[in-house]
Order: C-alpha cells, then sequence, then structure tokens
C-alpha cells in the first residue's frame, strides 16, 4: 500500500514539473515587416524591435523576438519569404507588418488582401499564432482608394479571427520631431517610443499562448 502511495505522489510530482518546465520554456515571435520595422536609415541595434529584445532579456527572458523585416517589402514578398522563414525560426507567433508598400505604390487591393489572407493561411496550418498591423497611407491616391486599403486588415482580421495591432506609426508621423526628411520613416528618436507602444502588445500574444 505504501509503496503504491510512493509511486502516485511520484508520478504527480513529475507530471507537475513538466508542467512547469513547459510554462518557463522559450516562446518567440517574429516580426514579417518592412521598413517600418526593419528601421529604414537607423542600425538594427537601435530599431524599436531591437529595443524590446533588450527588453525582453532583462525582463522577460523566456520571450524571444526575431525581426525578419526587409525595408520595401512588400505583401507578395513576405508571402514568398513565409514558409523558409519559418523553417529557419520556428516562431510561436508572427506579427505582420505589411501593406504599407503595396498601398503606396497603388497595387491591386484584392491581390494584396489575397496575400494576407494566405499568409494567415499558411500560418494557422502550422499552429502558428498570427496578427497582423493596421497599416495606413497618405491619402495621395485619393480618399476611395485610402479607405479601401485601410478596410481590407479589418476585413482580414475580422474574417480570420486573428488580432489586429493598432497602426503604430499613426501618433508617430503626427510628430516632426519623430520623423525622417522623407515624411514617411520614423526617425531614431521614434524608435524607443515606437517599443513602449508595442512591445506590452507583442508580449500579451506571447503570454496567451
Amino acid at each position: 500500500m505504501l509503496k503504491k502511495f510512493l509511486y502516485v505522489i511520484l508520478v504527480a510530482l513529475i507530471a507537475l514539473s513538466s508542467t512547469v518546465r513547459a510554462s518557463e520554456s522559450n516562446v518567440s515571435l517574429m516580426v514579417l515587416g518592412d521598413s517600418l520595422a526593419a528601421g529604414y536609415g537607423i542600425a538594427e541595434a537601435d530599431t524599436w524591435v531591437a529595443d524590446i529584445g533588450r527588453t525582453w532579456r532583462t525582463h522577460h527572458p523566456r520571450l524571444q523576438i526575431i525581426n525578419a523585416s526587409i525595408s520595401g517589402e512588400t505583401t507578395q514578398g513576405g508571402l514568398s519569404r513565409l514558409e523558409s522563414l519559418l523553417d529557419r525560426h520556428a516562431p510561436d507567433v508572427v506579427f505582420i507588418e505589411l501593406g504599407g508598400n503595396d498601398g503606396l505604390r497603388g497595387f491591386n487591393l484584392n491581390t494584396m488582401e489575397s496575400n494576407l489572407r494566405q499568409m494567415v493561411e499558411i500560418l494557422q496550418s502550422r499552429n502558428v499564432k498570427v496578427a497582423i498591423s493596421e497599416i495606413e497611407i497618405p491619402p495621395n491616391l485619393g480618399r476611395r482608394y485610402t479607405q479601401m486599403f485601410r478596410d481590407v486588415f479589418h476585413r482580414v482580421a475580422d474574417d480570420m479571427e486573428i488580432p489586429l495591432i493598432p497602426f503604430f506609426m499613426r501618433e508617430i508621423a503626427l510628430n516632426p520631431d519623430y520623423m525622417q526628411s522623407d515624411g514617411i520613416h520614423p526617425n531614431l528618436s521614434a524608435q524607443p517610443v515606437i517599443a513602449d507602444i508595442m512591445e506590452p502588445q507583442l508580449r500579451a500574444l506571447l503570454e496567451a499562448l
């Protein structure tokens, strides 16, 4: 009887130990974005993504962030790179910040939406959690195109039941002290501000796993 009791206790302790180890295992988030995340004109170590990485290493060491962003990237480019990035990095969560270059170049919005949906489908088929960023563009191509562009991200998020993260440039772009001379890209001073905006939202995606 005593041996049986001890065996039950041992099994329970092993199960508890496994649960604790699982909860403490590292989890990673990959940012798949364009120049706004890659840090156009800024050293990689100074980008807001790198800033979040430093914060996590200090305060949340089980959380990791991977920056797979490229300046000039489009939704088509992101789609073409996605599977190889997943094979290489095996992230638990992917945050997609793409579409700005599609919009600035006046690309077909149906194609952009299809690319976003395909990326989400690939991630969901691999059991990778996904969130997308809301994106906004200047009204250069007219009010109708601009509104239709914005609607794409809300529609994809709603239809595919994934989180939609508010566009982090919304307030940054209104402050000339945070913008480069091109009026499109955030400067060095903006990076820690963006990190403060994005860090709790991205951390929440990982902590929800």
